[in-house]
């Protein structure tokens, strides 16, 4: 049995992966191809936002209020430096997003991005306001490359995000593992908008 990290090793790990990457990379694709159905206003969340590649984007694309929230102190001064670069307005927090989830009915927009822990379902489902909407994309267990997490509880199984969020209303789902010409198409991920009724 694998022992847990505490709270401090796991900061430390991500500080070190965080100062150690160049750039803050390219937003999902779950909320760049679906960008035409986010509210025209309300608050958002970036969770686990890295080094706020999503967060940047919804600020500069939006006039959604926009928070960030990851347990890596380098990675939210990475945000805040690169938001005051842009002349963009994010509120980007340290949180242990395990400890300190969201409060219940506090973001109408929510957005994952290659981060997973199952037991924060319920959680993201509650934080939702009523209308709410959670875009999520993470990495899958059926994949044709490495690329991701190499522990396999790190990814999902095959339609899991549907199953984790089943009480939400699906609006965009996509998963297409190893169907058919696996050199094309969408890949190693899986990727869900849903709506809270």
């Amino acid at each position: 049995m694998q022992k847990e990290m505490s709270d401090d090793e796991v900061r430390k790990k991500w500080n070190r992966r965080h100062s150690q990457a160049d750039a803050a990379g390219m937003p999902a694709k779950v909320l760049t191809e679906n960008l035409h159905l986010l509210p025209l206003a309300g608050n958002a969340l970036d969770l686990a936002c890295g080094r706020g590649v999503n967060a940047l984007y919804l600020a500069e694309k939006t006039k959604l209020c926009v928070d960030a929230w990851d347990i890596s102190d380098v990675a939210i001064d990475r945000v805040q430096s690169e938001a005051k670069a842009k002349g963009l307005t994010v509120n980007a927090q340290v949180k242990n997003i395990c400890l300190h989830p969201p409060k219940a009915n506090s973001y109408d927009v929510i957005i994952v991005a290659h981060f997973l822990d199952r037991a924060l379902a319920p959680v993201l489902i509650e934080a939702l306001c009523p209308g709410g909407l959670l875009f999520y994309q993470t990495f899958t267990q059926t994949a044709v490359s490495n690329e991701g997490p190499s522990s396999p509880s790190m990814c999902l199984k095959d339609n899991e995000l549907l199953e984790l969020f089943r009480p939400l209303h699906v609006c965009v789902y996509r998963e297409e593992g190893v169907l058919g010409d696996v050199e094309q198409g969408w890949r190693n991920l899986a990727m869900l908008v849903a709506k809270k009724r």
